[in-house]
């Protein structure tokens, strides 16, 4: 368990660092991307996508995470499907490669974090609206047709617990129609060698007090998985969530 003191200066250290970031780096890095992206180029939307992979990897080492990538991830048009631990999944994912995340529509309002998503051009959802879901499926399909990579939790959300809960099969559907590749990613938090099941949010924690902890706590390992692709051509839905999720599971409780 990590001492009280211990975890106070290295919230004070982070914290300080984290504040400069923001204020150095990450907002002339906002303009940076947004000025690839509004050029409209296939030659704008790389460095676009190789500016948010290094911001990804910054954001991961401020929060004392080192990024742990194996295998390969798919190149082009291709749907990545992650289980889902911690909010900051999204930046030690992306540090493997650009991808735009599905993500709720409230990470849209939060400050700081609203940019970093728009960076890595999140796709936003209000959850519970068909309306949001219809248009999420569209912008995930056009952007698949596209050439590019698209990332989905398809657990649906960050729960407490260890288990990696049930894939839904409604988020494969763009794929399906598009008949791209979905490569499973797992994805796990080590400390000394044993997997750190209290990374994520504790019951009843708020994002505050998670961030505070996080913030707080010693550094981490994050192993990120590329494991192999899962043809999505003329495969169920159902039968696709299935896969991914059992070699999903398969590695990250080996």
């Amino acid at each position: 368990m990590d001492s009280i003191p211990a975890s106070i200066v290295r919230f004070v250290f982070r914290a300080i660092m984290f504040t400069g970031y923001l204020l150095v780096v990450l907002y002339p890095t906002m303009l940076l991307v947004s000025h690839y992206r509004k050029s409209g180029t296939a030659v704008g939307a790389q460095k676009a996508d190789r500016v948010a992979v290094r911001l990804a990897n910054q954001l991961a080492w401020l929060f004392g995470i080192r990024v742990d990538i194996r295998g390969t991830p798919v190149k082009g048009s291709v749907l990545f499907a992650a289980n889902h631990i911690s909010w900051l999944d999204i930046p030690v994912v992306h540090s493997g490669c650009a991808m735009g995340f599905v993500g709720k529509a409230e990470i849209d309002e939060w400050p700081v974090f609203r940019f970093i998503a728009r960076a890595g051009g999140t796709i936003f959802h209000q959850r519970g609206c068909q309306g949001s879901a219809a248009e999420v499926m569209t912008a995930m399909e056009e952007r698949l047709r596209q050439g590019r990579a698209v990332a989905i939790f398809p657990e649906g959300g960050i729960k407490p617990g260890t288990a990696v809960r049930v894939f839904h099969a409604r988020m494969f559907r763009p794929a399906v129609e598009v008949g791209c590749p979905v490569q499973p990613v797992m994805v796990r938090y080590m400390r000394d060698g044993c997997r750190d099941d209290d990374f994520s949010f504790r019951p009843g924690e708020s994002m505050f007090k998670n961030f505070v902890r996080v913030l707080s706590r010693r550094g981490v390992s994050a192993e990120v998985h590329y494991l192999p692709e899962v043809s999505a051509a003329g495969k169920p839905r159902r039968e696709l969530a299935e896969t991914c999720r059992a070699a999903v599971v398969d590695s990250y409780e080996s």
